[in-house]
């Protein structure tokens, strides 16, 4: 964390202190015109900062030593300007801003560097055409690629207490899941197994099975199953929205129902997310709209 000395000598340059605005596809708003104004700068640098590393870890045609070396950087300089430090110009663009709000918010640089091994183990796990055992090696996963986001932004928020916390993780956790059996098109000829080992075994399903990309009776049951699990882990933080006040709640009720929106597609495919990926809409608008007045 900066402390005040650090702060004052190596301030951010104030022309490298905004966060680019939100112009890549999610299934929820980020710092739309919900978010009080006050909190739509920081919350734009937290995801610029996320979204750079995403896609890092993602796109593009590097190798996976490639990708692990850029990351490795990028987690060197989150905890350079942590302590101070002036941002590299490789990545002003992101870590200017973020580090003028992390000064500015307090903001927890260990959640940060959550995000950033979970990335890094997505590369690995990848490279090894490794699995998940069970679901509470995937939860772990979770743990650190979704639940910091929701805790970042509760500490904006001024939201410290335990079950705001715990609420908020399981809100995070289930986007995670929900996001997870939205792209099973994608992830699964990239060799990302997200569906677990004890899952698939459970239903009979073997990664060949899987990969092949046809849906069989047994492989419908295997992603009804894991729906129905991120929709148990959603209902569990639902509370949460009606814990925070004015817009921040209503931002809130719009990113759950539109994880929900997706599951909700994801259970009517019966399985054929196995090839086809579905994404929210304008039209589904009025219904997240109404879902979100009657939580």
């Amino acid at each position: 964390m900066l402390s005040s000395d650090n702060a004052a000598v190596n301030a951010p340059d104030p022309t490298h202190t905004q966060a680019a605005p939100v112009t890549h596809y999610e299934n929820f708003p980020v710092a739309s015109w919900l978010c009080p104004a006050h909190l739509r700068q920081p919350i734009a640098a937290l995801y610029a900062f996320a979204r750079a590393a995403d896609d890092m870890a993602d796109e593009g045609t590097a190798t996976a030593a490639e990708r692990l070396a850029d990351l490795q950087s990028y987690r060197a300089e989150l905890h350079a300007i942590a302590q101070g430090q002036a941002p590299q110009p490789r990545w002003m663009g992101i870590f200017g801003p973020l580090q003028f709000n992390i000064q500015q918010h307090q903001l927890p640089v260990a959640l940060l560097d959550d995000l950033l091994s979970a990335f890094i183990q997505d590369i690995e796990k990848t490279r090894d055409a490794a699995t998940y055992a069970d679901r509470a090696e995937l939860l772990d996963y979770c743990r650190r690629s979704a639940n910091p986001v929701g805790r970042l932004l509760l500490h904006l928020y001024g939201v410290h207490d335990a079950a705001a916390l715990q609420q908020s993780d399981a809100i995070c956790t289930a986007l995670q899941l929900i996001n997870f059996w939205q792209d099973l098109s994608e992830d699964i000829p990239r060799g990302r197994w997200y569906l677990t080992d004890a899952d698939c075994a459970q239903h009979g399903v073997s990664r060949q099975d899987l990969a092949v990309l046809q849906v069989t009776p047994s492989i419908q049951k295997l992603i009804a199953s894991n729906a129905y699990w991120a929709r148990d882990s959603m209902q569990k933080g639902l509370n949460l929205v009606h814990r925070l006040p004015g817009r921040i709640g209503w931002e809130l009720r719009l990113v759950v129902q539109g994880g929900l929106c997706i599951l909700d597609k994801v259970d009517a495919q019966q399985g054929h997310n196995l090839h086809t990926r579905r994404t929210i809409h304008k039209k589904d608008g009025p219904r997240l709209l109404w879902r979100a007045l009657w939580m």
